[in-house]
């Protein structure tokens, strides 16, 4: 069992960490993070979580394509039981010229998503 976050350091990213964390504890399952390649992302998120007492693995991913496309092909990977992304308003003009990864998450993944605000 695995619960499935992506993370990027915004408030909607800590929100959705948050949620992650706790849906982990309550499940007691395994809570696999998504982060962006940057040097030393992966070792800052697994020191801030180091007193959360979560059973913990960080991948580090290069944007080669959207981050909901990544987010889609390691939950396909993983299977995760509960997929967590962080939400931010958009208007409706917004979402139509530049498209919305949190709309083709909730659309195309195969696992329950739990959208949270910041």
């Amino acid at each position: 069992m695995t619960v499935l976050v992506g993370y990027l350091p915004t408030d909607e990213g800590n929100a959705a960490l948050a949620a992650a964390v706790d849906e982990t504890r309550r499940r007691s399952t395994k809570l696999l993070v998504m982060v962006d390649e940057a040097p030393g992302a992966a070792d800052a998120l697994r020191e801030r979580l180091t007193g959360e007492d979560v059973d913990l693995d960080v991948i580090s991913t290069r944007q080669t394509v959207s981050p909901a496309e990544q987010l889609l092909a390691l939950a396909e990977q993983h299977q995760p039981d509960l997929l967590v992304i962080g939400l931010r308003r958009r208007t409706p003009v917004g979402k139509l010229i530049l498209g919305s990864n949190a709309q083709q998450i909730l659309l195309e993944a195969r696992c329950p998503v739990l959208a949270v605000k910041a």
